[in-house]
């Protein structure tokens, strides 16, 4: 059966940065959603250690519009301090991805029943996501809702070819890929009438390792582990 699902996420704000360099200081968004986010959006709805999310492409449906918010964040060695951040503004998109098996779990090869997660995940689609679900920080709460991509009208139907230059794809986590490094990916991402197809993680030809990570052994969790799913959550958050 097609494992594809399908769904519109707004917000009032939305803060797509790259995570390397947004600790501390002044932050300013991307213009368009990254892959990690739109994938820890589908793992907030539904996700299991059985499966990995795959997004497959995203639609703009309003026009892109930035608004600048003086924020006090906590200093590391204490007290406030004053910044400002760029958040994108009234958001909305369409997302279509699908989900493929981890074969880095064998453990959990007893789980890979397709029918069983692709109908878990519409059902959540439809409650509005298992968990909190937000446009790349926290402060910028998101709704979820299903949706048939490609439907309704959107400001760059017409528009024709948006190219973006050199932005964050996401990462490669150990326990997707099975090295013991945590990478960074990045590519060149083009619109089509308000349309993004995204390559595949493996065809990101632009990477950079982040710090040495050793995954924890498959027989040292179970599949519904709290644990686990609260530290993948805050990963892809």
């Amino acid at each position: 059966m097609d494992n594809i699902v399908e769904f519109k996420v707004t917000g009032k704000y939305a803060l797509f940065t790259d995570p390397i360099t947004r600790v501390g200081g002044e932050k300013c968004t991307y213009q368009i959603p990254t892959y990690e986010a739109l994938k820890g959006i589908m793992c907030s709805i539904y996700w299991k250690p059985t499966f990995i999310w795959v997004i497959d492409r995203v639609r703009i449906l309003r026009p892109i519009r930035t608004q600048a918010r003086n924020i006090r964040p906590i200093k590391y060695s204490g007290g406030n301090d004053l910044s400002i951040y760029t958040y994108l503004i009234d958001v909305e998109y369409q997302v279509q991805a699908h989900f493929i098996w981890n074969m880095h779990r064998p453990d959990l090869e007893k789980d890979r029943n397709e029918n069983k997660h692709f109908f878990s995940a519409r059902r959540m689609i439809e409650r509005g996501g298992r968990r909190d679900v937000f446009l790349g920080t926290r402060e910028c709460q998101a709704y979820v809702e299903p949706v048939k991509f490609g439907e309704a009208q959107g400001y760059y139907d017409n528009y024709g070819t948006l190219a973006f230059d050199l932005m964050f794809h996401g990462f490669d986590y150990p326990d997707e890929t099975g090295k013991g490094e945590l990478q960074a990916r990045f590519w060149r991402p083009t619109m089509q009438d308000g349309v993004i197809q995204f390559i595949k993680p493996e065809d990101c030809s632009i990477r950079r390792v982040i710090r040495p990570m050793i995954a924890r052994p498959p027989s040292s969790v179970g599949l519904d582990e709290p644990g686990l799913l609260e530290g993948y959550s805050e990963r892809v958050a």
